[in-house]
């Protein structure tokens, strides 16, 4: 486990206390504005509140109508409100929204249809961020950066976003260790009509001198960087039917002659997926990317082991058409490396985060299928092994409520792996807590994340 400063970088053991942004130098944005005058009309648009933002990309997420009117007749629009009046909204939505699907997403998969998603987050969640605590309008108070931007909500999906201005950095400075296995999960969505022309979204995740004291002088971060790798997504390709993905490995390359690969992905079309979930698997050296349940890469020599990445973020490099626009929500990190097998077989329980379900529902989500199979071989595998599985549940809400649901979650894993995965359902029995057994304290985010779980005892 190395310790890292931040970016988009996650916490460690111990979380560290979250710091306040510090943007609001009139100095420092007074000479942004001189370097960059085209960056100035967007930055004064952003400032002048989301009335004239909501003008800019009132056709967010906005199908043809006549493709709208064809799902509406086979009931396939989903979610409140549907899509058709697509557009930023200044509601709030209410709790649950790190664990909520976005409208018109969650019906569009069985959990077979992810049947080639092979991703197992990490064991314990250190690093939540759904942009609660954070007023709409405003720039989120623990992140950074050196461009500009706000917190938003977009009608049709739950929660809150983090609309990125132009050209420029940000990251969370809360997230301060990056550890050598870890989970890193958010979703992105851009607005419909997004330009070709415009820049890439870039995670990056490297080793930089001091983020706190260098993000002022990036742009497209091209400043202080020492060793690292970037994955670029982008919502159009040049014939406008796919997204577009980069890999770029700059500094010290642990692959020699590997330092850049570009690929079209299917997963990522403004009109057909968005938003898309994207999801990033860390193991050692190795690298997985997923866009929904597409695997854009699995490269076996991405991370450098030698390197001390202390850097996570994202970075804009400059959107061609002032209506063009990346969001970012629901971010998720979570540190230590799957072992199923060891903890449940050999240990007698196994506890997991990353069976997923609807808010306030036992209906699981698509994106569990991952960590179902993996629990499917091992009991496979173990073929005389019984099981209890137990649902958790967080604090929020009313505690028999609470109860009722974890119980009807364990019963609803229970039917996936023996309707999906052949387990004989005899060897499952089901039982649910509710919140009376927390994993961690239910005063923050990533406290309830970890209680939100399935647990699986050997019998």
């Amino acid at each position: 486990m190395r310790s890292i400063s931040s970016i988009f970088i996650l916490t460690l053991i111990p979380i560290v206390s979250f710091a306040q942004i510090r943007i609001s130098d009139p100095t420092r944005v007074v000479e942004r504005q001189a370097e960059n005058r085209a960056n100035r009309k967007v930055d004064q648009a952003v400032d002048k509140g989301f009335d004239s933002l909501e003008e800019g990309i009132g056709n967010m997420f906005k199908k043809k109508k006549k493709e709208e009117e064809v799902k509406g007749e086979k009931g396939e629009t989903g979610g409140k409100g549907g899509r058709e009046e697509g557009g930023v909204s200044e509601r709030a939505d209410g709790e649950g929204a790190n664990e909520a699907a976005v409208s018109g997403k969650s019906e569009k998969g069985s959990l077979k249809s992810y049947s080639k998603f092979d991703f197992i987050p990490g064991d314990k969640v250190v690093a939540v961020e759904d942009f609660s605590q954070d007023a709409v309008g405003d720039f989120p108070a623990k992140w950074n950066t050196n461009s500009s931007g706000e917190v938003v909500t977009i009608e049709g999906t739950e929660g809150k976003w983090l609309l990125l201005g132009p050209e420029g950095v940000f990251y969370p400075e809360f997230v301060n260790a990056l550890p050598e296995n870890f989970t890193l999960e958010f979703m992105l969505a851009s607005t419909s009509d997004f330009s070709f022309y415009s820049g890439y979204l870039r995670a990056i995740i490297a080793e930089v001198a001091d983020p706190a004291k260098n993000f002022t002088h990036w742009k497209s971060f091209d400043g202080d960087k020492k060793n690292g790798i970037e994955l670029g997504l982008h919502p159009k390709n040049a014939g406008g039917q796919q997204g577009l993905a980069f890999f770029n490995v700059f500094g010290a390359d642990p692959a020699g002659s590997l330092m850049k690969n570009e690929k079209s992905i299917p997963a990522f079309h403004v009109h057909d997926h968005n938003p898309v979930k994207i999801s990033i698997w860390r193991q050692k050296t190795r690298l997985r990317l997923y866009v929904d349940d597409f695997k854009v890469w699995d490269l076996p020599r991405a991370f450098n082991q030698e390197t001390k990445y202390n850097f996570i973020g994202f970075s804009n490099a400059g959107y061609h058409q002032e209506a063009d626009k990346y969001f970012v929500s629901n971010l998720r990190i979570a540190v230590g490396a799957p072992d199923t097998r060891s903890k449940l077989i050999t240990e007698g329980k196994f506890s997991t985060t990353g069976i997923l379900f609807d808010v306030n529902s036992a209906n699981i989500k698509p994106e569990s299928y991952g960590v179902l199979k993996d629990i499917a071989t091992v009991l496979t595998e173990n073929g005389t092994v019984k099981v209890k599985i137990i649902g958790h549940t967080d604090s929020d809400g009313d505690e028999g409520s609470n109860l009722a649901l974890s119980k009807k979650r364990a019963a609803s894993v229970r039917e996936a792996l023996s309707k999906d995965f052949g387990v004989d359902a005899a060897r499952l029995e089901t039982d649910g807590k509710g919140e009376a057994e927390p994993a961690s304290p239910n005063g923050t985010s990533e406290g309830k994340a970890n209680n939100r779980r399935v647990e699986f005892l050997k019998m």
